[in-house]
């Protein structure tokens, strides 16, 4: 008589499920790159945008007042970490765009009515593929930076630098991607990109320190999630990297690279229990 251990069954199961989620993850998001590298010109786009910046500002402010930044450095080293995040956050926010046209175009229902192990499957493969392409233009834009002289992250400050991208853009990805399920179509996620992009951009501490604004702005630039972001990959460019360190003078007080860290896993939280609800009906 033959006897079967229902735990041993049920791990062996578990095992066979996760395997099939694995293949799952890398067939969808090996299309993705496929897609990408058969139209190169939207990466190449994002990577030159933020170089044309950099080379732009970094001359139009070359001869600013002494004054006119925190500590010694250049216009060019204060630029650079608020391009190398602004990159990242333009990258997250297309995220729900390759999903909304497989919406359009029917490919979604295709999926949807597939035997997939786990439908979160085609969410986790756009968030694979939207982090590595951000992740990818953002140490672009450190490279670039480097070459012109503007320094380049000890270990720790890269380390610092990788946490910081990964936060920020798992939370951007997510907001893209439940708006991909919630717009009616496409124009309206480009529209809301179009608008969100230059004014968050503006609104942050990317192009020019909180003291330098007028205090309407400053107030708005010291809760902007890209302001907690940028200001901890400036610092990492200095060493020693010193997370109790305060990095952000706001009007409400004063924040240091702890506190930066803290409100984006927040927020990365926050969205992900806000969206999930979303996704589950979306794809059930």
């Amino acid at each position: 008589m033959i006897t079967t251990n229902p735990s041993l069954h049920k791990e062996k199961q578990s095992r066979n499920d996760l395997n099939e989620m694995s293949q799952e993850i890398s067939a969808l998001t090996w299309r993705l790159f496929i897609q990408l590298i058969r139209r190169p010109s939207t990466l190449f786009a994002g990577i030159l945008q933020p170089l044309i910046w950099l080379l732009l500002f970094a001359a139009l402010f070359s001869k600013a007042p002494i004054n006119f930044l925190p500590g010694s450095s250049s216009y060019g080293e204060f630029l650079g970490a608020g391009l190398i995040v602004f990159t990242a956050f333009s990258g997250a926010l297309n995220a729900g765009l390759p999903l909304m046209f497989d919406r359009e175009f029917g490919f979604l229902n295709r999926l949807l009515v597939a035997p997939l192990s786990s439908r979160s499957s085609i969410v986790i493969s756009s968030v694979i593929y939207i982090t590595s392409i951000s992740l990818l233009q953002s140490f672009a834009i450190m490279a670039t930076s480097a070459l012109l002289g503007y320094g380049w992250p000890s270990l720790g400050g890269f380390l610092l630098i990788a946490i910081t991208l990964l936060l920020l853009v798992f939370a951007i990805t997510g907001l893209s991607l439940g708006l991909a399920f919630v717009l009616p179509g496409h124009i309206e996620l480009i529209a809301i990109i179009f608008i969100a992009n230059l004014p968050v951009l503006f609104a942050s501490t990317a192009l020019a320190p909180i003291s330098f604004m007028p205090e309407w702005l400053g107030w708005i630039a010291s809760i902007n999630p890209l302001t907690f972001a940028i200001e901890p990959i400036r610092m990492a460019y200095h060493s020693p990297v010193d997370l109790r360190a305060i990095l952000i003078d706001a009007p409400y007080g004063e924040v240091n690279g702890y506190s930066c860290l803290a409100i984006l896993l927040i927020l990365t939280v926050a969205l992900f229990f806000l969206i999930r609800p979303l996704l589950n009906r979306k794809l059930a």
